[in-house]
């Protein structure tokens, strides 16, 4: 399983055991296991500065996590507060937030006693015991806003059950327990309460630059939203700049949450619009009401995005965003996603972004550049593929072109895919050879995309190339997946955070269209049923013609691996650098 240890995951120093020793652990664990929590311990909260990261596990707000992270223990330390303790609950994770194959904790009572340990599921849901117990109980204390459990669990722990932690996303899942249960097997997890919470769990451990004197804040909020009563909302809220508005850095950013819709607000950004139109117009509603106006459309240049479990961004002391001044658009568009899954009627919202900015300019504007493929129907998935691999390039000679000699330092990183996406990576690679990952989600979610500073800063010499990568699965689909913008079309991008800004915005490929020309051919050479191939047929209907056997998807998986490039190494004016077809790194 792709979100369990395996043997041949990562080396780990875990000792070997005979048959007679696993027995004697096993036996000793399940003592271990039954350990009764007798009453929690009376006392006070823990202090929040111990676990600086928290989120909201369900949407009613009785579960809420915190936690901290450990690189010199390689660890995470867990605090779970439990508003409203029935007869207990599980916590845990797993590889797209399924219950089946999860790495559980569990706490549980009979109505007499109370028992916690380490817990796994299987493929059709079944719940067992761990022999390993890695979910490691350090403490029960009941204040008055409810129960607070404190619990260790070591990013990799050598058990085959064991979910890895890792960096990019970690599926959260949740399940409470409203009856009291006499054993663990006893609990069936399609019959409780139970939903998931996507984080990134291992944040970077950065230094929090120090802020000037000068700094003022500016608050985007959409004021007195009502949330619609519907699981899902993208809402758009038009601001702008005042008149006048000179140039200045970003040098922070912020989420502002309305107190009680912390659970609901699941992710925002902030764009500016482009600057080649004079005006935009008003609007505060749904982003897909027919009411909405068209020129919105062009608001897509982001300053700040926030997903729910994130902190506060920082920039580098030495960058700072620029916005305002000759060339940049006055107006601003705030898109906020609420996730209202139980439905609640009446809710009023005002959440947004405060914007920490300075009128003492730093010593570099940051850029931002769109790495991976271009947007474009010549990059396709097959129907009913569970992994289809597509990668993108920012060539040698791209960036031979466009970056100082000097280079740039990418210190943040934004993945983007639609739904299909899977994973994604973008690799740096120097003179043929992979020197450095830049940013890598294994369990990547498209409804979960952030600005992730990254751990270290990543240095670009020109002559380097950036290399990323994008997994797909389509198993849930009966027709061809095409690039494009729709959100049944697919991207694979990666928005780097640099400085210095560089003319360069947009680094990218897609395969040669006439090697894709060939390839139609070649498929209606070979099979009975023709793929018209006309000029007045698009791209996206030859590949929904395509009969989709081993042979086409195998030449096809062929053509994206070897066939030569189209390369997009584009200016902010949309002018490109002179750099075309090039062959695949």
């Amino acid at each position: 399983l792709p979100s369990m240890q395996t043997s041949g995951s990562k080396p780990c120093p875990c000792p070997s055991f005979k048959l007679r020793e696993v027995a004697s652990m096993y036996f000793t664990m399940i003592a271990v296991f039954l350990v009764i929590l007798v009453v929690a311990l009376q006392g006070s909260a823990p202090r929040g500065s111990d676990f600086p990261y928290k989120v909201p596990l369900d949407p009613r707000g009785l579960l809420e996590l915190s936690w901290n992270i450990s690189y010199p223990e390689q660890a995470v330390h867990f605090q779970l507060l439990i508003r409203d303790l029935q007869f207990g609950l599980l916590f845990g994770m797993s590889d797209r937030g399924e219950f089946e194959n999860a790495d559980l904790a569990v706490l549980w009572s009979d109505g007499h006693n109370s028992y916690f340990g380490d817990a796994w599921s299987d493929a059709e849901g079944q719940l067992h015991m761990d022999s390993q117990q890695d979910y490691q109980l350090l403490g029960a204390r009941r204040a008055p806003e409810g129960l607070y459990l404190l619990f260790r669990r070591a990013f990799s722990t050598c058990d085959p059950k064991d979910y890895l932690i890792e960096d990019g996303t970690v599926h959260l899942i949740y399940g409470i327990l409203e009856k009291p249960v006499h054993s663990l097997q006893a609990i069936n997890i399609s019959a409780i309460h139970r939903g998931l919470q996507r984080v990134q769990l291992l944040k970077p451990n950065i230094t929090i630059p120090e802020l000037p004197s000068d700094m003022k804040t500016m608050e985007i909020v959409a004021p007195d939203v009502v949330i619609p009563s519907q699981e899902t909302t993208y809402w758009c809220y038009m601001a702008e700049l005042p008149d006048g508005f000179p140039k200045h850095h970003i040098i922070m950013y912020e989420p502002v949450i309305t107190a009680g819709n912390e659970a609901l607000v699941h992710h925002m950004e902030v764009f500016q619009c482009a600057a080649e139109f004079d005006s935009f117009p008003h609007y505060n509603g749904p982003c897909d009401s027919k009411m909405k106006p068209d020129r919105l459309n062009y608001c897509r240049h982001v300053l700040a995005a926030w997903a729910m479990g994130a902190q506060a961004f920082y920039y580098p002391e030495e960058a700072g965003l620029a916005f305002g001044g000759p060339g940049s658009s006055r107006y601003l568009r705030l898109e906020i996603h609420y996730h209202n899954p139980l439905v609640f009627k009446g809710r009023h919202d005002s959440s947004g972004i405060r914007l920490y900015y300075t009128a003492t300019l730093r010593r570099y504007d940051a850029g931002i550049m769109e790495l991976g493929l271009v947007y474009t129907p010549v990059m396709a998935i097959p129907p009913g593929e569970d992994a289809f691999i597509l990668t993108g390039y920012c060539t040698d000679k791209c960036t031979q072109l466009a970056l100082p000699a000097a280079g740039i330092r990418i210190f943040a990183s934004q993945l983007h895919t639609h739904l299909a996406g899977r994973k994604v990576v973008t690799v740096l690679s120097r003179d043929g050879r992979e020197r450095q990952v830049v940013n890598a989600d294994g369990h990547y979610s498209p409804h979960f995309q952030e600005i992730r500073m990254l751990k270290e800063v990543v240095a670009v010499l020109p002559g380097d190339e950036l290399i990323t990568t994008c997994t797909y699965n389509t198993e849930d689909r009966s027709r061809a997946t095409v690039g494009g913008f729709g959100i049944l079309e697919e991207m694979c991008v990666n928005y780097v955070h640099y400085y210095p800004q560089t003319q360069l915005e947009l680094c990218k490929s897609a395969v040669d269209p006439g090697y894709l020309h060939r390839y139609f051919n070649l498929v209606n050479r070979f099979n009975d049923e023709e793929v018209c191939t006309c000029p007045q047929v698009s791209i996206p209907q030859q590949f929904f013609s395509v009969p989709w056997n081993t042979f086409n998807r195998d030449v096809l998986k062929s053509l994206y691996g070897f066939a030569p490039i189209s390369m997009h190494c584009n200016k902010s004016s949309a002018v490109r650098f002179p750099v075309r077809i090039a062959s695949q790194p």
